[in-house]
């Protein structure tokens, strides 16, 4: 069953220019230089009209892990996303995103949405986590969630920044 995901991030700045940022390339470069911690990396893009669909991986050093996952799973977590968002359609697109972790009994899948109202716009992520561990699964779900919402805040925050043009040259 798993944990549940629900998350909002709030955007000052219209959802066309937000879902602009998240189709293209070098934002994702730049975000995961950013945000992405530690051997982040794009491994793969396919763009289309409109429309994106990535690979990612970034990595959580051991020692910023709560022992009950370093017990089950020594060194560092090398986590493998996938995110893919379609076309905007008036001031909506929808995205998926999914994850997992080498040498872990899990997934974290789910839907984004971004909704437009005016000259703001909120992305909606909606998901689970689910970790097949006996007696300790629903205790590294809840660590991860917990996790997942702070990284999502960093992308939210980096979102801004990138809509402002402090990144570009």
């Amino acid at each position: 069953m798993g944990s549940p995901i629900d998350h909002t991030a709030n955007h000052s700045y219209p959802a066309a220019a937000v879902h602009a940022a998240f189709v293209d390339p070098q934002y994702w470069h730049t975000r995961l230089a950013e945000v992405g911690g530690p051997g982040a990396a794009v491994d793969r893009i396919e763009q289309g009209d409109g429309t994106i669909d990535l690979d990612l991986q970034q990595a959580i050093p051991a020692e910023h892990l709560p022992s009950a996952v370093t017990s089950i799973r020594p060194g560092d977590l090398v986590i493998h996303r996938h995110e893919s968002w379609g076309p905007l359609s008036g001031d909506c697109a929808e995205g998926r995103f999914s994850a997992g972790v080498d040498g872990m009994p899990g997934k974290v899948e789910g839907t984004l949405t971004i909704a437009g109202d005016g000259d703001a716009a909120t992305v909606i992520i909606e998901g689970s986590v689910e970790v097949k561990i006996p007696f300790l699964g629903s205790k590294i779900e809840a660590m991860i969630v917990d996790q997942l919402v702070e990284l999502f805040e960093a992308e939210r925050t980096f979102t801004e920044r990138w809509l402002k043009g402090d990144f570009r040259a």
